[in-house]
Formats: C-alpha cells, sequence, structure tokens
C-alpha cells in the first residue's frame, strides 16, 4: 500500500476508542447532581492518556475502568490530578454498568486506591460502600474562616479534607470563598456543613487545589460528615443536601466503619472516546 495512503488512514481512523458516558450523579433529573464521565477499557494506557481525557472531557471527575476476575478496576481523575476516593463518579460507573451496560448481578465491587469498594442496586437507587472518615479537631487554620467569607467556624480534618462546621443552612448557602486563597491550603478541599432546614444536614465542597473551585456533590466528603452528623444528631440513617447551584440529594447510613452512600443517578451522553 502507498505511504500516503497508509498515513491518511492512520490519521483518520483513531488507533484506540473506548466508549464514554456522561451521567449526572446524585439526581433523578437531567441537568442536576453531579455529572461525571465513565470511561470503559480494555487495559490501562499511559497515566499522561488518562489525564489528558479527564482534562478533555473538564468535568470535575472522570472515571476509568478495566474489567478484572471479580470486578473492575476503577480510578478517577480531575483535570488536573489524580484522586483518592470519589463518590459521584463511583455511582455513575455503577450506573452505567447496571443500567446501560446490562450488568445482571446484585452488586459490583470497585478496586481502588481506597481498597475494595461495593455498589448495590436497590431498584430506584444506588448505594455506595465506602470507608468512614471520621473527622477530628482541627484547631485553627490559618486563614481558613477568612477564605470562606466567615466569622466563626468550627473546624475539623479528614485524611484528605478540612471540614468547617457553622450553624445554619442560610450560612452555607450564602458562601463566597476567595477560591485563590483556599488554594493555598495542602489539603484535597473544604467541606461547610450545617443542620438542615428540611434535611438532617446540608453541604458544600470546594476544591480548587485539584482544579474545582465547587464540587456540585461530593460523595466521598459525606464520608467525613456522615460520622459527625451521626454522632451529633444520635442518628445511623441521614438526609442530605449538597446545596451547589446544581444541588444533589443523598441518604447516608453509618455501618460499623463503613459509611452507605445513596442516590440516584440518569445518563446524559454516550459515544466513543478516541487516544
Amino acid at each position: 500500500m502507498r505511504q500516503d495512503i497508509v498515513y491518511i488512514i492512520q490519521n483518520l481512523v483513531p488507533m484506540n476508542t473506548a466508549p464514554i458516558y456522561q451521567v449526572d450523579a446524585f439526581s433523578d433529573k437531567l441537568f442536576r447532581g453531579n455529572p461525571a464521565a465513565v470511561c470503559l477499557l480494555e487495559q490501562w494506557p499511559d497515566d499522561e492518556v488518562l489525564q489528558k481525557i479527564a482534562q478533555e472531557n473538564n468535568l470535575s471527575e472522570t472515571a476509568f475502568l478495566v474489567k478484572n476476575h471479580h470486578g473492575f478496576d476503577i480510578r478517577w481523575f480531575t483535570p488536573s490530578m489524580e484522586v483518592d476516593l470519589c463518590g459521584h463518579a463511583t455511582l455513575a460507573s455503577a450506573h452505567v454498568l447496571f443500567h446501560i451496560r446490562n450488568f445482571t448481578q446484585h452488586e459490583i465491587e470497585f478496586s481502588s486506591r481506597s481498597g475494595l469498594l461495593k455498589v448495590v442496586n436497590d431498584g430506584n437507587r444506588l448505594t455506595l460502600d465506602f470507608p468512614s472518615d471520621p473527622p477530628q479537631p482541627g484547631g485553627a487554620e490559618p486563614g481558613l474562616l477568612e477564605s470562606l467569607g466567615i466569622l466563626n467556624g468550627e473546624i475539623f480534618k479528614g485524611k484528605t479534607d478540612l471540614m468547617v462546621v457553622v450553624e445554619n443552612q442560610e450560612i452555607v448557602a450564602g458562601l463566597t470563598p476567595n477560591f485563590s486563597d483556599l488554594n493555598k491550603l495542602p489539603v484535597r478541599g473544604v467541606i461547610v456543613t450545617a443542620p438542615g432546614e428540611t434535611v438532617d444536614f446540608v453541604s458544600r465542597f470546594f476544591a480548587p487545589s485539584a482544579g474545582i473551585n465547587e464540587d456540585p456533590v461530593t460523595g466521598s466528603a459525606h464520608c467525613t460528615m456522615t460520622p459527625y452528623w451521626s454522632d451529633r444528631l444520635n442518628k445511623s440513617s441521614l438526609i442530605a443536601q449538597q446545596l451547589s447551584s446544581r444541588k444533589g440529594d443523598l441518604v447516608c447510613e453509618m455501618a460499623g466503619d463503613r459509611v452507605k452512600i445513596s442516590g440516584s443517578a440518569v445518563t446524559y451522553l454516550s459515544g466513543l472516546v478516541s487516544f
């Protein structure tokens, strides 16, 4: 075959393609909740390729899945970095497998950097089984409250995030953080939470250091909030809402050293990614 024809064919037909889906997680309606991309791979490409796909998607998270002998390996990337745990993209991944790819078992196992994660299909909702991350008192974090634009708040620390507890839902809803200042903090993100008016607790999540000024709905942050609010409210099962502009609804339950986080998801689009 002529070399010029080979060149044209190689540049017209991508060498690698994979199915990709965009799913709105923690919502039963489109254009709410947190959008995540889910990419199904036959094998792992270079990390640089994964990061470039996530950057191209420009969503808070892209989940990549590769089938293994008992379930799937899963990795999560923001537009700028790989993270250890992501709830909404795991929920989106399970939604794709159960409702689009016709996964027939009741439970999916994901192997991840945070250990073995399970997702159960409860029919109308999917339930994540994640490790609990009880917050510890954080004391004074210089500049944190000022960066959030508030005067008072109780500060706690989780494994990767800071958590600030404020007096009421109105404070959480009205936050206008200084993202440049928040970006200087040596953490993945900052949770701000308060008692809810119609739910048990509300929150918002800011992660400029991970390339996300405000994450619409953050499942992993509820691994830290749920132990706190369960203890404070003396309840094992709680209703939560994240108060981003898109809003998201979650049901959280303490189960020993695990947190079960339930929510709905809807598919926005499907296609192929080329790389």
